[in-house]
């Protein structure tokens, strides 16, 4: 009797263990963070194919996208699959693409975080030569492999709404793992609120 009672006692300390974090670790999933798979090649060579990143899911309860922030979001064409992509332009902005290149408001822009052999082609949205001024409540975001990239250029801008977070961590491969910067700015995160 006093092993049978031992083993009742083991179990409910493993099931109340289990429940407590799995507990935690629906809170984080739910309010905190994400894991997300690049799958692709979209964001070439920022991100590689089937590299792990974890997703910040507060910083934009915070403060707005800025340009350079990686951020994921709901796809356009089937909310079920998420996107990752770069912030390009945010509201009041004007962007447009001529002869290759990325122009907000009117100034070329200087995407260092590109291979110089990198050439950015407009789309079915974003014609050659045509802008488009991003509104309220709403940011353009493009894939850092131009070439092989279905972004804003093709369907337009990215509606807040549908943003699920900042790209803050790579976890895997672990010979790349460390926190994902917003390469233009320099920071990992923002606590500014946005005016």
């Amino acid at each position: 009797m006093a092993f049978f009672r031992k083993l009742v006692h083991v179990a409910y300390e493993f099931i109340e263990s289990f429940v407590i974090s799995a507990s935690f670790f629906v809170v984080i999933y739910l309010f905190l963070m994400q894991p997300h798979q690049v799958k692709g090649s979209s964001m070439f060579p920022t991100f590689k194919d089937k590299e792990y990143l974890l997703t910040d899911k507060i910083t934009y309860k915070r403060r707005l996208p800025v340009y350079g922030d990686v951020i994921v979001f709901k796809a356009p064409m089937n909310e079920s699959f998420d996107f990752i992509k770069r912030v390009i332009a945010i509201p009041g902005q004007t962007v447009s693409v001529k002869g290759g290149r990325v122009y907000v408001d009117g100034k070329m822009l200087p995407e260092d975080y590109l291979p110089k052999e990198y050439t950015t082609s407009p789309g079915q949205f974003l014609l050659e030569g045509e802008s488009y001024t991003v509104q309220d409540g709403e940011v353009m975001a493009f894939g850092d492999n131009r070439d092989h990239s279905s972004d804003s250029r093709d369907w337009g801008p990215v509606p807040n709404k549908n943003i699920v977070g900042r790209v803050f961590f790579r976890y895997f491969p672990i010979n790349t793992m460390g926190v994902v910067k917003n390469t233009v700015t320099g920071v990992e995160t923002s606590s500014e609120n946005p005016d």
